[in-house]
Protein backbone atom coordinates (compact mmCIF):
# COMPACT_ATOMS: atom_id res chain seq x y z
CA UNK A 1 0.00 0.00 0.00
CA UNK A 2 1.31 3.18 -0.83
CA UNK A 3 -0.73 5.09 1.63
CA UNK A 4 0.16 9.18 1.76
CA UNK A 5 1.81 8.94 -2.01
CA UNK A 6 -0.72 11.36 -3.49
CA UNK A 7 -0.40 15.23 -3.86
CA UNK A 8 -2.47 17.90 -3.21
CA UNK A 9 -4.55 20.59 -4.89
CA UNK A 10 -6.39 23.71 -3.55
CA UNK A 11 -10.20 22.86 -4.51
CA UNK A 12 -12.63 25.82 -4.07
CA UNK A 13 -10.11 26.82 -1.06
CA UNK A 14 -9.98 22.97 0.28
CA UNK A 15 -6.64 21.44 0.58
CA UNK A 16 -7.64 18.10 -1.31
CA UNK A 17 -5.56 15.05 -1.11
CA UNK A 18 -5.59 12.80 -4.70
CA UNK A 19 -3.85 10.56 -6.43
CA UNK A 20 -3.03 10.23 -10.30
CA UNK A 21 -2.27 7.46 -12.30
CA UNK A 22 -1.40 5.91 -15.49
CA UNK A 23 -2.16 7.78 -19.01
CA UNK A 24 -5.45 7.24 -20.95
CA UNK A 25 -9.08 8.08 -20.70
CA UNK A 26 -10.43 9.47 -17.46
CA UNK A 27 -11.63 7.33 -14.44
CA UNK A 28 -13.16 8.99 -11.59
CA UNK A 29 -12.98 7.22 -8.40
CA UNK A 30 -15.44 8.18 -5.91
CA UNK A 31 -15.08 6.62 -2.18
CA UNK A 32 -18.50 6.09 0.36
CA UNK A 33 -18.26 7.19 4.53
CA UNK A 34 -17.53 4.36 6.18
CA UNK A 35 -14.87 4.98 9.13
CA UNK A 36 -11.91 5.19 7.50
CA UNK A 37 -12.79 5.73 4.15
CA UNK A 38 -10.38 7.39 2.09
CA UNK A 39 -7.94 6.66 -1.02
CA UNK A 40 -6.16 3.99 -0.04
CA UNK A 41 -8.93 2.13 2.33
CA UNK A 42 -11.41 1.72 -0.39
CA UNK A 43 -9.08 1.96 -3.71
CA UNK A 44 -6.11 0.49 -3.24
CA UNK A 45 -6.81 -2.91 -5.34
CA UNK A 46 -7.87 -0.94 -8.19
CA UNK A 47 -5.71 1.83 -8.60
CA UNK A 48 -2.37 0.34 -10.32
CA UNK A 49 -4.63 -2.35 -12.09
CA UNK A 50 -6.57 0.50 -14.47
CA UNK A 51 -3.16 2.69 -14.44
CA UNK A 52 -1.47 -0.59 -16.25
CA UNK A 53 -4.65 -1.19 -19.01
CA UNK A 54 -4.58 2.89 -20.83
CA UNK A 55 -6.75 4.48 -18.03
CA UNK A 56 -6.10 7.91 -16.30
CA UNK A 57 -7.34 6.91 -12.71
CA UNK A 58 -8.49 9.93 -10.56
CA UNK A 59 -8.84 8.54 -6.58
CA UNK A 60 -9.04 11.60 -4.19
CA UNK A 61 -10.11 12.04 -0.36
CA UNK A 62 -13.38 13.90 -0.41
CA UNK A 63 -14.08 17.17 1.47
CA UNK A 64 -14.45 16.23 5.18
CA UNK A 65 -12.03 12.73 4.65
CA UNK A 66 -8.63 11.31 5.08
CA UNK A 67 -5.99 13.73 3.65
CA UNK A 68 -8.31 16.17 2.97
CA UNK A 69 -9.27 19.23 4.73
CA UNK A 70 -12.43 19.40 6.66
CA UNK A 71 -15.34 21.65 5.72
CA UNK A 72 -17.65 24.02 8.14
CA UNK A 73 -20.93 21.95 6.08
CA UNK A 74 -20.43 17.94 6.17
CA UNK A 75 -23.96 18.01 4.16
CA UNK A 76 -23.91 15.46 1.07
CA UNK A 77 -24.50 18.61 -1.03
CA UNK A 78 -21.08 19.64 -0.33
CA UNK A 79 -19.39 16.64 -0.75
CA UNK A 80 -21.03 16.27 -4.58
CA UNK A 81 -19.82 19.95 -4.47
CA UNK A 82 -16.37 19.37 -4.10
CA UNK A 83 -16.30 16.46 -5.93
CA UNK A 84 -17.62 18.64 -9.38
CA UNK A 85 -14.93 21.18 -8.33
CA UNK A 86 -12.33 18.60 -8.10
CA UNK A 87 -12.92 17.52 -12.00
CA UNK A 88 -13.22 21.08 -12.82
CA UNK A 89 -9.50 21.50 -11.17
CA UNK A 90 -8.26 18.23 -12.75
CA UNK A 91 -9.59 20.23 -16.47
CA UNK A 92 -11.24 16.94 -17.81
CA UNK A 93 -13.29 16.78 -20.89
CA UNK A 94 -14.95 13.58 -20.68
CA UNK A 95 -14.59 11.12 -17.85
CA UNK A 96 -16.03 7.79 -16.44
CA UNK A 97 -17.15 7.77 -12.55
CA UNK A 98 -17.13 4.84 -10.14
CA UNK A 99 -18.87 5.10 -7.54
CA UNK A 100 -17.91 2.68 -4.18
CA UNK A 101 -21.07 2.69 -1.38
CA UNK A 102 -22.41 6.32 -0.79
CA UNK A 103 -20.00 7.22 -3.51
CA UNK A 104 -22.51 6.40 -5.61
CA UNK A 105 -25.13 8.76 -4.81
CA UNK A 106 -22.73 11.41 -5.40
CA UNK A 107 -21.89 9.60 -9.06
CA UNK A 108 -25.47 10.03 -10.33
CA UNK A 109 -26.14 13.21 -8.89
CA UNK A 110 -23.16 14.26 -10.96
CA UNK A 111 -24.36 12.57 -14.05
CA UNK A 112 -27.58 13.30 -14.15
CA UNK A 113 -26.49 16.95 -14.85
CA UNK A 114 -23.02 16.83 -16.44
CA UNK A 115 -23.39 15.50 -20.10
CA UNK A 116 -19.07 14.39 -19.91
CA UNK A 117 -19.52 11.62 -18.05
CA UNK A 118 -19.41 8.88 -20.44
CA UNK A 119 -19.75 5.69 -18.14
CA UNK A 120 -20.51 4.88 -15.05
CA UNK A 121 -20.13 2.30 -12.13
CA UNK A 122 -22.19 1.91 -9.19
CA UNK A 123 -21.14 -0.60 -6.54
CA UNK A 124 -23.06 -1.63 -3.38
CA UNK A 125 -25.22 1.54 -2.50
CA UNK A 126 -27.79 2.04 0.90
CA UNK A 127 -27.84 5.74 0.41
CA UNK A 128 -28.82 5.05 -3.72
CA UNK A 129 -31.01 2.51 -3.79
CA UNK A 130 -34.52 1.95 -2.61
CA UNK A 131 -35.43 -0.15 0.76
CA UNK A 132 -36.17 -3.84 0.25
CA UNK A 133 -39.72 -4.46 2.04
CA UNK A 134 -37.96 -7.42 3.15
CA UNK A 135 -34.77 -5.75 5.18
CA UNK A 136 -34.68 -6.08 8.50
CA UNK A 137 -35.43 -2.74 10.62
CA UNK A 138 -33.70 -3.83 13.09
CA UNK A 139 -30.36 -4.92 11.43
CA UNK A 140 -30.41 -2.05 9.48
CA UNK A 141 -30.29 0.35 12.82
CA UNK A 142 -28.17 -2.29 14.31
CA UNK A 143 -25.80 -1.55 11.40
CA UNK A 144 -26.14 2.43 11.70
CA UNK A 145 -25.78 2.10 14.93
CA UNK A 146 -22.47 0.21 14.25
CA UNK A 147 -21.02 3.19 12.38
CA UNK A 148 -22.39 5.85 14.58
CA UNK A 149 -20.42 4.24 17.45
CA UNK A 150 -17.84 3.23 15.87
CA UNK A 151 -14.26 4.73 18.19
CA UNK A 152 -10.70 5.14 16.41
CA UNK A 153 -8.61 2.09 17.65
CA UNK A 154 -5.92 -0.64 15.73
CA UNK A 155 -9.00 -2.72 17.82
CA UNK A 156 -11.72 -1.59 16.81
CA UNK A 157 -10.75 -1.09 12.75
CA UNK A 158 -9.62 -4.49 12.10
CA UNK A 159 -13.01 -5.87 13.81
CA UNK A 160 -14.73 -3.43 11.71
CA UNK A 161 -13.10 -4.59 8.24
CA UNK A 162 -13.29 -8.50 9.77
CA UNK A 163 -16.78 -7.77 9.58
CA UNK A 164 -17.32 -6.21 6.51
CA UNK A 165 -15.42 -7.96 4.39
CA UNK A 166 -15.70 -11.67 3.35
CA UNK A 167 -12.33 -11.98 2.28
CA UNK A 168 -10.34 -12.08 5.26
CA UNK A 169 -6.96 -12.28 4.15
CA UNK A 170 -7.47 -8.71 2.55
CA UNK A 171 -7.13 -7.80 6.03
CA UNK A 172 -3.50 -7.27 6.47
CA UNK A 173 -1.96 -5.36 9.38
CA UNK A 174 -1.23 -2.38 6.57
CA UNK A 175 -4.78 -1.97 5.90
CA UNK A 176 -5.57 -1.77 9.68
CA UNK A 177 -3.28 0.81 10.39
CA UNK A 178 -4.34 2.68 7.23
CA UNK A 179 -8.61 2.66 8.04
CA UNK A 180 -7.55 3.64 12.13
CA UNK A 181 -5.08 6.54 10.77
CA UNK A 182 -7.56 7.42 8.57
CA UNK A 183 -10.68 7.66 11.21
CA UNK A 184 -8.72 8.87 14.09
CA UNK A 185 -8.80 13.42 14.80
CA UNK A 186 -10.41 15.26 12.77
CA UNK A 187 -11.97 12.63 10.09
CA UNK A 188 -13.56 11.24 13.31
CA UNK A 189 -14.92 14.84 14.32
CA UNK A 190 -16.30 14.97 10.62
CA UNK A 191 -17.22 11.17 10.90
CA UNK A 192 -19.71 12.30 14.05
CA UNK A 193 -20.72 15.56 12.27
CA UNK A 194 -21.61 13.40 9.24
CA UNK A 195 -23.91 10.87 11.38
CA UNK A 196 -25.72 13.46 13.16
CA UNK A 197 -27.24 14.85 9.79
CA UNK A 198 -30.35 14.16 8.37
CA UNK A 199 -30.43 11.81 5.06
CA UNK A 200 -29.89 13.11 1.93
CA UNK A 201 -33.30 13.32 -0.80
CA UNK A 202 -33.77 10.23 -2.20
CA UNK A 203 -32.95 10.35 -6.05
CA UNK A 204 -33.46 6.80 -7.33
CA UNK A 205 -37.15 7.60 -9.06
CA UNK A 206 -34.72 10.22 -11.16
CA UNK A 207 -32.48 8.19 -12.57
CA UNK A 208 -34.68 7.02 -15.61
CA UNK A 209 -33.30 10.27 -17.17
CA UNK A 210 -29.50 9.11 -17.26
CA UNK A 211 -28.44 8.30 -20.93
CA UNK A 212 -25.14 6.77 -20.60
CA UNK A 213 -24.24 2.78 -19.80
CA UNK A 214 -24.22 2.11 -16.38
CA UNK A 215 -22.93 -1.18 -14.27
CA UNK A 216 -23.62 -2.23 -10.97
CA UNK A 217 -21.64 -4.22 -8.36
CA UNK A 218 -23.48 -5.81 -5.41
CA UNK A 219 -22.37 -8.56 -3.03
CA UNK A 220 -24.97 -11.38 -2.33
CA UNK A 221 -23.56 -10.79 1.65
CA UNK A 222 -24.26 -7.08 2.18
CA UNK A 223 -25.68 -6.57 5.35
CA UNK A 224 -28.45 -4.27 3.02
CA UNK A 225 -28.68 -7.10 1.30
CA UNK A 226 -28.99 -7.96 -2.43
CA UNK A 227 -32.53 -7.29 -3.27
CA UNK A 228 -31.68 -3.54 -2.82
CA UNK A 229 -29.13 -3.90 -6.08
CA UNK A 230 -31.83 -5.51 -8.11
CA UNK A 231 -34.52 -2.65 -7.31
CA UNK A 232 -31.94 -0.35 -8.36
CA UNK A 233 -31.20 -1.71 -11.19
CA UNK A 234 -34.91 -1.43 -12.21
CA UNK A 235 -35.03 2.41 -11.77
CA UNK A 236 -31.97 3.07 -14.22
CA UNK A 237 -32.73 1.67 -18.03
CA UNK A 238 -29.75 -0.13 -19.93
CA UNK A 239 -28.32 -1.07 -16.55
CA UNK A 240 -26.15 -4.17 -16.38
CA UNK A 241 -26.31 -5.66 -12.53
CA UNK A 242 -23.32 -8.43 -11.09
CA UNK A 243 -24.04 -9.56 -8.03
CA UNK A 244 -21.02 -11.84 -6.36
CA UNK A 245 -21.64 -14.86 -3.83
CA UNK A 246 -19.02 -14.67 -0.90
CA UNK A 247 -19.23 -10.72 -1.15
CA UNK A 248 -20.34 -8.41 1.47
CA UNK A 249 -20.19 -4.31 1.33
CA UNK A 250 -16.74 -4.11 -0.12
CA UNK A 251 -17.09 -5.44 -3.24
CA UNK A 252 -13.72 -4.11 -4.58
CA UNK A 253 -11.92 -5.72 -1.95
CA UNK A 254 -14.33 -8.99 -1.58
CA UNK A 255 -14.06 -9.67 -5.24
CA UNK A 256 -10.80 -7.90 -6.46
CA UNK A 257 -9.95 -9.90 -9.55
CA UNK A 258 -13.22 -10.41 -10.66
CA UNK A 259 -14.53 -6.74 -10.32
CA UNK A 260 -11.23 -5.45 -12.08
CA UNK A 261 -11.78 -7.26 -14.78
CA UNK A 262 -15.59 -6.95 -15.19
CA UNK A 263 -14.81 -2.97 -15.00
CA UNK A 264 -12.33 -3.39 -17.46
CA UNK A 265 -14.73 -4.90 -19.85
CA UNK A 266 -17.18 -2.42 -19.26
CA UNK A 267 -14.79 0.43 -19.81
CA UNK A 268 -13.27 -0.69 -22.80
CA UNK A 269 -15.69 -0.53 -26.04
CA UNK A 270 -14.80 -2.72 -28.63
CA UNK A 271 -13.04 -0.69 -30.99
CA UNK A 272 -10.22 -0.02 -28.04
CA UNK A 273 -10.51 -4.15 -27.17
CA UNK A 274 -8.41 -5.24 -30.40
Amino acid sequence: MNAGSGDYVDVEGIKTYFVRKGAGPALVLLHGQPPGASVHVCWEPNLDFFAQHGFTVYAFDQVGFGRTDNPTDFSKARRVAHARAFIETMGLERFSLWGMSDGSYIACEIALEDPRVERMILMASGSLSPRSPTQSEDLARERAAERAGYTPSLENARRYLLGTFTNHPAVTDELVQEMFAMSAGKNLEAHQARQALAPPPQIYDALYRLELPVLMLWGANDSGGAERGLLLFQKIPGAELHIFDHCGHWVEWDQTARVNRIVLDFLTPTSRAH
